[in-house]
């Protein structure tokens, strides 16, 4: 029973039923608290009023519903907490989820030292959010278009500036237009294959629309920009513990990015597992035992330089035991280039596949944005050992080399699905191809 299970199965079913209007849970205009306390605070009243009719639209609104759950609060407190309650009773959500969430935040907010709104409300909202399966809303989605607009502020500075000073001073779409666009595209990253198809694939567009609007071009720039990046297939879910074997060389970011993978999954409801299989990085342990106490998830380690195989395969048989939903497994990130890291690799996902079958189940690959035409190297090498599945790019926010997004997806038709645009726990969320390209060239 994850948090809020009966909640996600109401969006749920409001998604996938087109054809049955969306009926909002019945909300009295009183709690049955009120009516047997028979008395009310004026103003808490109003706020409760407010709330029950926002959730009765037919389209969910965290934002809304928080600036009215949030009204004259400036801290964390009972007040809060209250308030918190009678979301969730409103809601229908069971007690124990209830309680099971707002002590998970109350943990937070102690080991954070944060106490005012301005601190911990967009945390709340991302909680929220992940607990209710709401994170595909149009509210929700607003906020990722904000986030990855501010994050590919410098991409955009070295890109977009470009393109549009190129546009302002073109009078047609010829030869001399088009090297000036391929310098462009190298020059922000994109890579040359990619250049060169992206590139064709604009003039087959500018050539069938006979276009001259400036405007116009950019539409259709957004528009193959975002179908040349592949979209993750539809996955079904595995049998118990799902397996994420987590790669990476050392510096782009895995471990926290593990610890923001198993955060997520744990709001959802999941019982999720840390596998310290890096046993050579010195404090790689640690590390990921604190992030996983943070947390509040699983964790299994052996000793430093102990087999990292022997790891990942005693980590799933007690994953297997005692339950678990999910297990990420570490591995080391050193020495790239040497073929002895590789063949550790393939050990790991061999035992991986005798513990459980089908494991590993997801090979996650990990890249700094930062390292521009490098992290195509990387890609290149850890997919002929073991195979990668996914890749989650991280330090998009610190880049003007946002445009390797592009290289990647397109040299090797691996999907991106996730983005790193800062430290905090939200700053990492699903990549989508088409806030992409219009973050980037809007």
């Amino acid at each position: 029973m994850g948090f809020f299970s009966r909640i996600k199965r109401l969006w749920k079913g409001r998604r996938e039923d087109k054809v049955e209007e969306y009926k909002a849970p019945s909300l009295s205009v009183e709690s049955e608290k009120e009516k047997r306390e028979g008395k009310r605070d004026v103003d808490d009243t109003q706020w409760k009023r407010q709330l029950r009719l926002e959730l009765q639209s037919a389209t969910p609104k965290l934002s809304i519903w928080l600036d009215i759950l949030l009204q004259d609060i400036g801290e964390a407190g009972d007040k809060l907490w209250e308030r918190l309650f009678f979301l969730f009773e409103t809601l229908d959500v069971p007690p124990e989820e209830a309680r099971s969430f707002v002590d998970s935040f109350k943990k937070w907010l102690k080991e954070m030292e944060y106490s005012s709104l301005e601190e911990f409300r967009s945390e709340l909202q991302y909680r929220l959010a992940l607990a209710l399966d709401l994170e595909d809303e149009e509210d929700e989605q607003s906020r990722l278009f904000l986030k990855l607009s501010e994050g590919l502020s410098r991409t955009k500075e070295h890109l977009t500036r470009r393109i549009d000073a190129l546009l302002s001073r073109s009078t047609a779409f010829d030869e001399d237009f088009w090297e000036e666009m391929e310098e462009i595209l190298i020059m922000a990253d994109v890579g040359f294959n990619t250049t060169l198809r992206l590139v064709e694939r604009l003039k087959i567009r500018t050539r069938e629309e006979k276009l001259s609007d400036p405007e116009r071009f950019k539409e259709i720039f957004k528009e193959e920009l975002a179908l040349l990046i592949p979209r993750p297939g539809k996955r079904i879910r595995p049998l118990p513990p799902e397996v994420v074997l987590m790669l990476g060389v050392n510096g782009v970011g895995k471990t926290t990015t593990i610890a923001k993978l198993a955060y997520r999954e744990t709001m959802q409801g999941k019982k999720v597992m840390l596998a310290a299989g890096d046993t050579f990085r010195a404090a790689a342990i640690e590390q990921l035992e604190v992030w996983a106490k943070r947390i509040g998830c699983g964790f299994y380690a052996k000793e430093a330089k102990s087999d990292p195989a022997a790891v990942a395969y005693e980590a799933l048989a007690r994953a297997k035991k005692e339950g678990y939903d999910v297990v990420f497994v570490d591995t080391a990130g050193r020495l790239h280039t040497k073929v002895n890291l590789m063949e550790e690799l393939k050990k790991i996902k061999r035992v991986l596949g005798k513990q459980h079958a089908g494991a590993p189940h997801r090979t996650v690959l990990v890249l700094d944005a930062t390292t521009g035409q490098n992290a195509l190297s990387q890609v290149k090498l850890f997919n002929e050992a073991v195979g990668v599945d996914e890749i989650i790019l991280t330090k998009l926010d610190g880049t003007a080399k946002g445009g390797v997004v592009l290289g990647i997806c397109v040299e090797y038709n691996i999907p991106i699905t996730y983005v790193g645009l800062g430290e905090k726990m939200e700053d990492m969320r699903p990549f989508d191809p088409k806030r992409f390209a219009e973050a980037l060239l809007g």
